[in-house]
């Protein structure tokens, strides 16, 4: 698979503390389930993100767990409350191991 590079979109890129930042994040990805059969009748082996997390300046202020369910191409929006500045590390991990980061910065006074 090419690398991915996700589109990452903050609500605000300057907050002061305490502020509510509302993020929206769109990654390609094929998200095979491994439940479907190729033309030959072989199993597609599976291949999803199954963990995703959001850090700020090295903390973590949001993680999720994917499951087979999720569509193709996963959007996902979620909110942090600002407490510092520093770059906002979006992590997507596959079942192989393998990441896709997506990073923007925030300023926070």
């Amino acid at each position: 698979m090419a690398e991915a590079k996700p589109r990452i979109k903050l609500d605000k890129k300057e907050a002061k503390k305490g502020d509510i930042i509302e993020v929206k994040a769109l990654v390609s990805h094929i998200m095979e389930t491994g439940q479907r059969k190729d033309r030959e009748g072989k199993v597609i082996p599976r291949k999803i993100l199954n963990k995703f997390t959001c850090t700020v300046n090295g903390k973590e202020v949001f993680s999720a767990d994917f499951e087979p369910a999720v569509s193709a191409n996963p959007y996902i929006q979620f909110k942090f409350k600002a407490e510092e500045s520093g770059p906002v590390v979006l992590t997507w991990i596959d079942d192989d191991g393998s990441k896709i980061v997506g990073e923007d910065s925030i300023k926070v006074s």
